[in-house]
């Protein structure tokens, strides 16, 4: 057997890229050769089998030329027109088994995504793999609206942090005297952008600094609102407790995230995110927003409730005191499914 893997290839590091990679190393433990093709922009010099081409041509000039016997091809974000040329001429490779990972969690509930049908490009192109894999059961449901048969369609979450990483080392300024001066600290693993709803966390984080006077709250990322939430940060008492970090290492994140007292996944709408996955995994309480497919030992509130997150933030500080937080035990069962997908298509 030979993987061909196609999607983001870190760096920059995101949830699509973390479970690529996941699945490679995986692979490789078990001594199943795979092969990479970064579809981004992001490019760096080609070694350990890992490609980057430079526009369409190169892209299906490695398609056809390279050895393989499946394609998999990993997609997060919107099933723009370019996305879906890509999964057609992917899926169109003579003799290849081909299967699709689509990561983009809120997807179905955007209005292209409710509009789409089963006779749309999309489905006409989805229906042309030979496996799909959902993240989350909404996508699977996305998957069966537009007419992919039950048989040909997964539900695997995907897999965030392969076995034996670790991020340690010494933060770097200014989040290593951030880090000293506050205690504890809070920190927001997303995006700075409408849909992270920002504004929530920062109201309860004023509410908690009654009672902990101390506290932190760093809010890592970058994004559209920057200027907007810079300027709301400024206006409060507690300006200088709270950090925007801007776009950092995805190494240097994890340290901010292994230190941190805990982490806030507020959402409007949100997918399995990975982040909050490598923050259990690192041993870091998880708040997020309930969104119905939130990994076992994250504590859950409900859509832009400043009380209750504040209630939330309080009580598992309180359980914590004085106690470590214990880690879920390592489970590579995602990663073992979808090698199990690979061995039921060439069997």
């Amino acid at each position: 057997m030979r993987v061909l893997l196609l999607g983001p290839y870190p760096p920059p590091h995101g949830g699509v890229e973390s479970n690529l990679v996941a699945i490679r190393s995986f692979l490789s433990k078990r001594g199943i050769p795979s092969t990479v093709i970064n579809i981004t922009r992001h490019r760096k010099a080609e070694a350990d089998e890992i490609y980057y081409p430079k526009g369409a041509a190169q892209l299906l000039h490695l398609l056809v030329r390279l050895r393989y016997d499946i394609l998999h091809l990993h997609v997060g974000g919107i099933l723009s027109r370019r996305v879906l040329r890509l999964a057609l001429a992917c899926s169109l490779i003579p003799g290849k088994r081909t299967v699709l990972t689509f990561h983009s969690g809120g997807y179905p509930s955007t209005p292209q995504g409710r509009s789409t049908g089963p006779r749309s490009f999309d489905g006409l192109v989805l229906r042309r793999f030979d496996r799909l894999i959902a993240v989350n059961r909404e996508i699977m449901q996305f998957f069966l609206n537009v007419r992919v048969p039950q048989e040909r369609v997964r539900l695997i979450a995907p897999h965030a942090f392969p076995e034996g990483q670790s991020y340690e080392g010494f933060l770097p300024e200014p989040l290593a005297t951030f880090f000293t001066q506050h205690q504890p600290v809070f920190i927001s693993a997303g995006q700075l952008e409408p849909e992270y709803d920002l504004p929530v966390q920062i109201e309860a984080f004023g509410r908690i600094r009654a009672n902990f006077p101390r506290a932190g709250l760093v809010l890592l990322g970058g994004g559209s609102l920057e200027q907007e939430l810079r300027n709301r940060i400024q206006a409060d008492r507690f300006a200088a407790d709270i950090l925007m970090s801007g776009d950092i290492p995805h190494a240097v994140a994890m340290q901010a995230i292994s230190r941190a007292d805990l982490m806030l996944r507020t959402t409007l709408y949100d997918g399995d995110a990975i982040s909050v996955r490598e923050a259990l995994h690192l041993g870091t309480p998880v708040i997020a927003t309930d969104n119905g497919m939130r990994p076992a030992g994250v504590r859950l509130v409900t859509t832009s409730n400043v009380p209750a997150l504040q209630e939330a933030i309080e009580q598992t500080l309180a359980a914590s005191a004085g106690r470590a937080f214990e880690r879920p035990a390592a489970d590579e069962s995602n990663l073992q499914a979808v090698l199990d997908l690979y061995c039921e298509l060439l069997n």
